[in-house]
């Protein structure tokens, strides 16, 4: 009998001690329920700062997408430039491949200059038959199809970037000081670009 009650006894006190906490942790609670939740807003903030600072799938494929994006438009723009460099210098192939033959024939149009200009001459013997003339003009005009041209050098002021002066003599006048008295060879040129430089005599 009397362990029965002193065990029941120690279970009261200890019932009372526990609810005695309670009362106490909830009055504590009400007087400051800041400190409760703190802990829990802290964490939560934590996990958002986390959340934010990290970029999202989205972003990430943005930033791929413009990063391929950039990388196709200049690919782009190098192979646009070598087409276009490419098709330049087949022109420019196209224009001065004949150059070199060209070149060759320039002293037979001086051979035909020179017997025109005799025959021309009214002291002169020399003829200069239709068929040799429709022979020079047909020479001209096939060379010309492909670009030649003839400088115009006579009475023009000397210009070393076209004319190779050959000998100075005294000017006629003081107008032609500085100027092509004659052209000794003539110059041509072959789509804007010089073949030969005319040799000419300049007055002094």
């Amino acid at each position: 009998m009397f362990n029965k009650g002193s065990k029941k006894k120690k279970k009261s006190v200890k019932d009372k001690d526990l609810n005695v906490q309670e009362e106490q942790r909830e009055q504590k609670f009400e007087e400051n329920p800041v400190e409760e939740t703190a802990g829990t807003e802290q964490d939560d903030k934590s996990a958002e700062e986390t959340t934010s600072e990290a970029p999202s799938e989205t972003e990430v494929l943005q930033n791929e997408n413009q990063e391929l994006r950039d990388k196709y438009l200049r690919l782009y723009a190098e192979f646009d430039n070598y087409k276009k460099r490419t098709i330049k210098e087949k022109v420019d192939l196209m224009k001065t491949a004949s150059a070199d033959i060209i070149k060759n024939l320039l002293p037979v149009l001086d051979d035909f200059d020179r017997a025109k200009k005799i025959a021309d001459d009214e002291n002169s013997t020399e003829e200069f038959s239709e068929g040799v003339t429709l022979v020079y003009n047909k020479l001209y005009n096939i060379l010309k199809s492909k670009g030649l041209q003839p400088m115009e050098s006579d009475g023009e002021a000397f210009d070393p970037d076209f004319h190779e002066a050959i000998t100075e003599i005294p000017a006629p006048s003081d107008e032609m000081k500085g100027k092509i008295i004659d052209t000794i060879e003539k110059g041509y040129m072959l789509n804007d670009a010089i073949i030969r430089h005319a040799k000419v005599v300049v007055g002094k």
